[in-house]
């Protein structure tokens, strides 16, 4: 790795979890983190001890939260495509931007956003069982041009529906 690259630029350089967490839930609260990151540990018995505990062991939920903090607190512009792929702490900003004021969310916001969201993994949804569909039926096309076998007889299928495939 190249010893020259300046991570203290990136403002979760030195933060702890905890503090980071301390931050977002004093500004945002935990309601608000729970709309629009949609991690249970801010619904169910939230606390900063126990957010803390279950982000140390979810990588995919620190990094969320992580992201959140560097593009929704602190109003950093959007990461690279090749930044986006690093997880948020090892992301280097440019050394022109700098932190900004925290964005200003609410939960009717949070609601359209996850209609939003809910509308594109419906989308997404139709598309694959289009794919799934299409796949299906090619298999049925495969299958009807295979030759056909005898069926097993009532002895040889018993009382267990493995018996067909001893033969």
């Amino acid at each position: 790795m190249n010893d020259e690259i300046n991570y203290k630029n990136n403002p979760l350089h030195g933060l702890s979890l905890k503090n980071l967490l301390i931050e977002l839930v004093g500004h945002y609260g935990f309601d608000i983190l729970y709309a629009y990151l949609n991690i249970n540990c801010f619904k169910i018995n939230p606390s900063i001890e126990s957010s803390v505990k279950f982000l140390k062991k979810t990588d995919w939920a620190r990094e969320k939260v992580e992201a959140f903090y560097l593009y929704q607190f602190k109003s950093l512009p959007r990461a690279t495509t090749e930044q986006f792929a690093l997880p948020p702490r090892d992301r280097i900003i440019p050394d022109g931007d700098s932190p900004g004021e925290p964005t200003t969310l609410s939960l009717d916001d949070a609601e359209r956003l996850q209609a939003k969201r809910a509308k594109k993994s419906a989308e997404r949804g139709q598309n694959t069982r289009n794919h799934s569909n299409s796949v299906n039926k090619t298999a049925e096309r495969s299958e009807d041009n295979a030759p056909s076998r005898p069926s097993p007889t009532a002895r040889e299928a018993g009382a267990s529906s493995w018996a067909g495939w001893k033969k």
